[in-house]
């Protein structure tokens, strides 16, 4: 991680309201899809961001590059408000600071457009050099990312799934950009090539000096490839936490369930039981978010929403009014929480529900 002090990009209590229809034809819910997000990253960092679907972690992601404008709150890229430069002037300061990587690069890639089409794409819109010079770049991405020669003239339909991910990860980096959010780049992939982009991604990362956000239900692969973890639940960022320190001193509840789901080989455990349903983000609980399933929530829980906390160890927040103790171990949570959930509270929302389950987020 650099040293700089000056953050690259920073939100300040951004919401994110979408209205969605329901029932009749002029009846619209509120869908909360991010709220009150607070977070800054430095130049040269890695945020890993964690959570169930439907937290709000793609979101979180289009916001930080641009896509996706806050309902409220203010999104500071350089330490100037994103929102309310000119148009003109944004569409500048997005389109060569930052770059996004897809999911699925097969949907991601302009199926009519070859290899060098696409490399060259963003150097065309941005008038960046000569003709030669841009072709010269196209050559220089594709070596970057591995891409041999002869893939040039070739088409996204024509390239396997690795292929197509290196393309995508060139055309992010063509602008050579201070950011990159990566929003679950290898979950269309098959394993045996997984390794290889996440390897590529780091190496990356390291040779030029960029800011890494990446997404992923992959909270083992996260944990290993940031300098810190996020983690969100129904649109709220409950924990931040440094990467060394979330797999066992994480402080929320909701985080040590979320990675218990997913022990690792050589210390196998059962993971932390909650009870219920995720609720609605179209009618969120009181209070904190997390209470109707936290085994241990009480009335204080429902009343307000947690004021972030900070930790111990630098960098470390979170949002909690009964945090974990920092040196209590997974295994004696999960017993803490078989107690509490045998007897489930009659007014909790819905059955008692499986562990915690880690899925992607759409």
């Amino acid at each position: 991680m650099t040293s700089s002090t000056e953050p690259l990009i920073s939100l300040t209590d951004t919401h994110v309201v979408h209205r969605a229809r329901s029932g009749g034809l002029f009846s619209r819910d509120r869908v909360y899809a991010l709220t009150g997000a607070d977070l800054t990253i430095a130049p040269g960092e890695t945020v890993g961001v964690v959570g169930e679907s439907g937290c709000g972690k793609s979101t979180l992601a289009k916001v930080l590059v641009g896509v996706q404008r806050p309902t409220s709150g203010t999104v500071a890229f350089g330490g100037r408000d994103l929102w309310t430069m000119k148009p003109a002037e944004r569409r500048a300061a997005i389109g060569t600071r930052t770059g996004m990587i897809f999911q699925d690069p097969s949907t991601a890639l302009n199926r009519r457009l070859t290899v060098r089409q696409t490399l060259r794409d963003p150097l065309d819109v941005h008038r960046r050099g000569t003709a030669a010079q841009r072709e010269a770049r196209v050559r220089e991405l594709m070596a970057l990312v591995g891409l041999p020669k002869v893939l040039a003239e070739g088409l996204p339909g024509q390239l396997s799934g690795g292929q197509r991910q290196r393309v995508a990860i060139a055309r992010a980096l063509a602008l050579e950009p201070d950011l990159v959010v990566a929003d679950e780049p290898t979950s269309a992939l098959d394993v045996s090539v997984r390794a290889q982009i996440l390897n590529l991604l780091l190496d990356l990362k390291e040779r030029l000096g960029l800011a890494l956000v990446f997404v992923s239900h992959d909270i083992q692969t996260v944990r290993r490839m940031s300098d810190r973890v996020i983690t969100m639940y129904l649109g709220r960022i409950v924990e931040e936490s440094p990467a060394d320190a979330v797999l066992d001193r994480s402080r929320h509840p909701y985080t040590r369930a979320l990675f218990s789901a997913t022990p690792g080989l050589l210390a196998p455990i059962d993971p932390i039981p909650l009870v219920g349903p995720v609720p609605s983000a179209t009618r969120p609980p009181s209070g904190c978010p997390f209470r109707t399933r936290c085994w241990k929530a009480d009335d204080v829980c429902a009343q307000a929403m947690p004021e972030p906390v900070a930790a111990e160890a630098h960098g470390h927040r979170f949002r909690c009014h009964h945090p974990v103790e920092g040196d209590r171990s997974t295994h004696d949570l999960v017993l803490q929480a078989a107690r509490t959930t045998a007897a489930p509270d009659p007014t909790a929302p819905g059955p008692a529900a499986a562990a915690t389950a880690v899925k992607e987020t759409r």
